[in-house]
C-alpha cells in the first residue's frame, strides 16, 4: 500500500530531527565539570552560545560561586499573542559531574533545548519562549538557583518553567524502573515513558503536556509534587525546585535518571547507551505541547 503524502512528511521530519539531535550530542557528550574538566566545560558552553545565536541575541547571566564567575545562557523568543504574555521558560543544565561524559545527564536535555529554540524560532508559539541553559545543576543547584532568585526579586512573572532533566534513556524490559517508597503501586515498572513532575499548581499543565506527548507515541507520565516536593526529595533533583521554592509554577521532564539509568554519574554515561527514538519523540511532543499551552 502507497503511503500517504503526510505519513511521508511526517516520517522524514522525524528522521531530521533525529539527526539534529545526534548532532548536538556528538558535541555535548564530553567531559565539562566545570572545574575538572574545564577545557570540555569551554568548549560546550561555547557550542550552546553558537547554536543559540541563530535565533537571537544570546543574554548572558553572571553569577558568582566559590568567588569564581559563572555564566547562564538565555535566548529570548517572541510569541505569536499581540497582546502581552508572561513568558514559558525552559531550562537545561549543561554542566556535568566530574569524571562522566553525561550522554543523558544532561546532554539529551540540551540538545533538546536547542532543538526547541530552532523550532519556536521558525514558528512562534502563542507565549513567548525564554530559554536558559543553566551551569552548576551538579554543584547544588547554583545557576538556577542563582537566576529564579534573580527573577523573584525584579518580580518578574512566568507562565510556566519546565527543567530538561535526562530525556534519552528508555528500558523496555519488565521490572526495570524503580521509584521512591510508596509510588511503585501507581505507576508502570518498565522505564519506556516521560514523565512530568510539577508543583500543585501545574495540574492542568502536566495533564495537557502528557496528552501532547502520548499522542506523539511516546508514553507519558506525570506525579504532582506537594510542599515543593518535600515529602519525596526525589522530585527536586533539578533546576525546577529553585522556582518551586519562589512560588513559581515549574515542572520537570525526566527520564527518571538513577531510577532507571543504570549510568548515571557514571564513566558509562554515554551517546551508545541512548535511546534516540525516544528522545526524538520526547522532543517532537514537547513541541507540539507547549504549542497548547
Amino acid at each position: 500500500m502507497a503511503k500517504s503524502a503526510d505519513l511521508l512528511t511526517q516520517e522524514s521530519w522525524d528522521s531530521s530531527l533525529k539527526q539534529r539531535l545526534q548532532t548536538h550530542l556528538h558535541q555535548l557528550v564530553r567531559d565539562r565539570h566545570p572545574y575538572l574538566a574545564s577545557a570540555g566545560h569551554f568548549f560546550v558552553k561555547q557550542y550552546i552560545r553558537q547554536q543559540l545565536t541563530q535565533w537571537g541575541e544570546v543574554e548572558i547571566y553572571e553569577f558568582e560561586f566559590q568567588q569564581k564567575c559563572h555564566q547562564n545562557l538565555i535566548l529570548n523568543l517572541p510569541g505569536q499573542s499581540v497582546r502581552q504574555r508572561a513568558p514559558i521558560l525552559i531550562g537545561a543544565h549543561f554542566d556535568a559531574v566530574p569524571g562522566s561524559p553525561g550522554a543523558d545527564d544532561n546532554a539529551t536535555g540540551v540538545a533538546v533545548l536547542l532543538e526547541l529554540a530552532r523550532l519556536f524560532a521558525a514558528k512562534p508559539t502563542p507565549c513567548p519562549i525564554r530559554l536558559v541553559a543553566f551551569d552548576l545543576e551538579e554543584m547544588g543547584l547554583a545557576g538556577s538557583d542563582r537566576y529564579a532568585a534573580h527573577l523573584h526579586q525584579q518580580n518578574q512573572p512566568l507562565r510556566l518553567m519546565l527543567s530538561l532533566e535526562m530525556l534519552g534513556y528508555c528500558d523496555r524490559t519488565p521490572n526495570s524502573q524503580r521509584y521512591p517508597a510508596g509510588l511503585a503501586r501507581f505507576y508502570p515498572n518498565q522505564g519506556d515513558f516521560i514523565g512530568l513532575i510539577g508543583n500543585l499548581k501545574t495540574i492542568p499543565d502536566l495533564i495537557r503536556l502528557s496528552r501532547s506527548i502520548r499522542r506523539v507515541g511516546v508514553p507519558c507520565e506525570w506525579l504532582p509534587a506537594g510542599n515543593r516536593g518535600m515529602m519525596v526529595p526525589d522530585t527536586r533533583r533539578s533546576d525546577h525546585a529553585p522556582f518551586w521554592d519562589r512560588g513559581y509554577r515549574a515542572l520537570m521532564v525526566t527520564d527518571t535518571a538513577n531510577l532507571r539509568n543504570p549510568h548515571y554519574h557514571k564513566e558509562s554515561d554515554r551517546l551508545e547507551t541512548l535511546d534516540l527514538d525516544f528522545l526524538t519523540g520526547v522532543c517532537q511532543g514537547l513541541n507540539y505541547g507547549l504549542r497548547q499551552l
